[in-house]
């Protein structure tokens, strides 16, 4: 405090004494459409209290304990430097696995084995009697490891507060939304809903790490009030590496049982999650033990679910969350039954998928999939990858010296998300249309597919649509963007929201048009009967005068939902990778990919989103991995010198077709069409590898599947 520019320095002690609450976490571990999960009798699922800044222990590098503010960054960083912190070290545990066993050291007292959430799904002992029926069982572990969100942007906040209002005012970007967002910093300022605004700008990247609140969003504005000026914060990037949240960090075990002809009979296995050291969600965990069989009919299913606290930064939901592990563990399964049993690796997958007039179909844990043609997406996706001419590319290359492989992958999702979303009309006298919607854009195009729908819908010029969202004071409802929910969410309520708005046209335009409201058309913009016509604007005017059928507000609607039901994109993807046994680089030589997005709103945006998903999926599968050191817990890979991304040079060439079959679950037979690249990317990446280096004789390379470790396999099955 003695050193200049100094203004404060707040601790987790004038937290508590402001009554600064905890963070209110999504925690929810059962919701429609997802598996409903069965608890142990006794057994109550453990929530963290995640402070904003704890008073008595940090529970993981890069939890904050102090606060200083400063009049300038600089000033603020060298002042940090001369806190100093009395710690009591205490034994750590950073694997989720171990953090399971007995006398491992407990992240929170009270907390026993440090499961904080224990499960099942399905049926055990029909299951079990498949298993001792079976002609076959093969088995696979495999972990999918922790990675980091990486967004371009790193984590930024701006608090302020207004002493004659008594309000506090955020400024930052979640996915969560600004009206949710809004709910929980009250709830943690203790103050009411009215004394907070939330307000924000382009994200920046998101993926989902920061769909959920970090402690900086509260913070800020407490400390804004406290020093009596805005304040602002913006991290490093190393800060964004220790606590940003991350994701994936989950271990199955798994087992699938197989008749002599091939047919699939029963699934079981352990799924363990690694939540960190705060209970933020369970999700991941819960859609996956939802979708461990993806589009394959497997008449007996039965898992069970670990959620496990450890000394690590906490994990959050990711693209496609808990889906790209189940399909990981099917994919590779399939794979390795193919290998081991000498099936053909199409063939049993062709066997073995859903048929499409088996649709709607309740999976084998209770999840009930809409439309779609699996069969229709798995043979597009061999054409479009030329799958026939691949053995005539692998012998071109090993005339080079290299290892081709090629691998096929089906996925579906089950997507969900905030339930209640909210869209508002207004005709505006500037000759606009003004959307207002509740959702977060992280780069998925809103102001573009929304915009087109209303186009479409009013049939007016795109250019006269005036789009706004991301700010409390403007949007009353909303859920943010994830789970796939913002197009298939808003365009319900936008429908409703147009059709109450021409509903409301028809009744001003009739007394102008001299007619009866049942001979009043609409069309491109404008209200007609007869030779007369009067367009959107004309009514709204006319409405605030108060010359037509209008409460004197001009002419406005809004269209809101309450909407639990599931969306299932599915679709297949084909990965061939070209090896060089002397360094074990993979390159990925193409990738084809078709998805069925049920209703293509903008297929530009789509292929785009598509491209970016299938990076971030082989982005994990051979480059991507956070690493602890074990007994310390301390952050081993804080930067991108240890942190290794996908580049431009790195990146494939892309195939990406849409399929378009209406998702019966959908009024407009919209599915989501963000997170198919990622779903399969593990088990495909992995699969085409292990068939790279089959002559070999590698069956198995844990991810990422590096250069060095791809050469220690190579060496092993040699005998090396």
């Amino acid at each position: 405090m003695a050193m200049p520019g100094v203004r404060l320095v707040l601790t987790g002690a004038d937290a508590a004494a402001d009554s600064l609450g905890p963070i209110p976490h999504n925690t929810d571990f059962t919701s429609p459409p997802d598996a409903q999960l069965r608890l142990p009798a006794g057994f109550k699922a453990f929530t963290t209290p995640h402070m904003t800044l704890p008073a008595d222990a940090v529970r993981f590098v890069g939890e904050p304990v102090a606060l200083v503010i400063a009049d300038s960054p600089s000033l603020a960083e060298d002042a940090a430097e001369r806190v100093v912190v009395e710690y009591d070290v205490l034994p750590a545990i950073v694997d989720a696995r171990e953090a399971m066993a007995p006398h491992a050291p407990l992240v929170w007292a009270g907390c026993a084995d440090n499961l904080a959430l224990t499960c099942e799904v399905g049926d055990r002992e029909a299951t079990d009697r498949a298993f001792a029926a079976a002609a076959h069982v093969v088995s696979f572990e495999g972990w999918a490891h922790r990675v980091n969100g990486t967004p371009m942007e790193p984590r930024s906040v701006l608090g302020e507060y207004d002493p004659a209002a008594g309000r506090y005012t955020l400024q930052t970007t979640t996915g969560a939304g600004v009206v949710r967002t809004r709910e929980r910093l009250a709830s943690i300022l203790g103050v009411p809903l009215e004394k907070c605004r939330c307000v924000f700008g382009d994200m920046g990247g998101n993926f989902g790490t920061r769909n959920a609140f970090y402690p900086e969003y509260a913070l800020l504005p407490w400390a804004a009030r406290k020093v009596g000026r805005p304040v602002r914060w913006t991290a490093s990037r190393l800060e964004c590496f220790m606590t940003d949240y991350q994701a994936r960090d989950l271990a199955s075990q798994a087992e699938l049982a197989l008749d002599g002809s091939g047919n699939f009979l029963a699934l079981r296995g352990v799924n363990t999650m690694n939540l960190g050291a705060h209970t933020v969600y369970f999700w991941p965990l819960r859609k996956g033990l939802s979708m461990m069989q993806s589009v394959y009919r497997i008449p007996a299913v039965h898992f069970y679910g670990h959620a496990v606290l450890t000394h690590t930064t906490p994990t959050a939901v990711y693209r496609s969350a808990g889906r790209p592990e189940a399909v990981f563990v099917i994919e590779r399964l399939i794979d390795i039954a193919a290998s081991k049993l000498g099936f053909d690796r199409l063939e049993l997958r062709r066997r073995n998928l859903i048929a499409r007039d088996a649709l709607p179909f309740t999976n084998a844990v209770g999840v009930t999939y809409d439309s779609g043609d699996y069969a229709g997406s798995m043979e597009q996706a061999l054409a479009e990858a030329d799958w026939a001419g691949f053995e005539a590319r692998r012998a071109e290359a090993v005339a080079r010296g290299k290892c081709r492989g090629i691998a096929v992958a089906n996925y579906i999702e089950v997507t969900s998300g905030f339930p209640r979303e909210r869209a508002e009309l207004k005709v505006c006298a500037d000759g606009c249309v003004e959307l207002v919607v509740g959702t977060m854009s992280s780069g998925q195009g809103h102001e573009t597919t929304f915009c087109q729908l209303l186009s479409d819908w009013l049939q007016i010029p795109f250019e006269r649509i005036r789009f706004v969202a991301n700010d409390s004071d403007r949007v009353s409802v909303g859920g943010g963007s994830h789970s796939g929910r913002s197009m298939r969410l808003v365009s319900i309520a936008l429908r409703q929201a147009v059709d109450a708005l021409l509903a409301k046209g028809i009744e001003c335009a009739a007394p102008i048009l001299q007619a009866a409201p049942s001979d009043v058309c609409y069309g491109n913009g404008a209200f007609f009967a007869g030779g007369a016509s009067v367009d959107l604007w004309a009514i709204a005017q006319a409405g605030r005068k108060g010359d037509a059928a209008s409460d004197g507000a001009g002419l406005d609607s809004a269209g809101e939902i309450f909407n639990q039901t599931g969306g299932f994109p599915y679709g297949t993807h084909v990965c061939e990778v070209e090896i060089d046994p002397d360094t074990g680089h993979v390159g990925i030589a193409v990738w084809t990919g078709v998805d069925d997005v049920g209703l293509a709103i903008n297929p530009l945006v789509l292929h785009g989103q598509a491209h970016g998903s299938v990076t971030q999926g082989f982005g994990q599968a051979l480059f991507e991995a956070v690493q602890y050191e074990p007994q310390s817990a301390q952050l081993l890979s804080a930067s991108f010198m240890d942190y290794a991304l996908p580049r431009a040079d790195t990146m494939p060439s892309f195939r990406t077709r849409i399929m378009e079959v209406p998702a019966s679950s959908h009024p407009h037979g919209i599915r989501p069409g963000g997170e198919g690249g990622t779903t399969p990317a593990l088990g495909l990446v992995v699969n085409a590898i292990v068939h790279a280096l089959s002559p070999y004789g590698v069956t198995n390379i844990a991810i990422p599947a590096t250069p060095q470790r791809v050469w220690q396999a190579i060496r092993a099955a040699r005998g090396e």
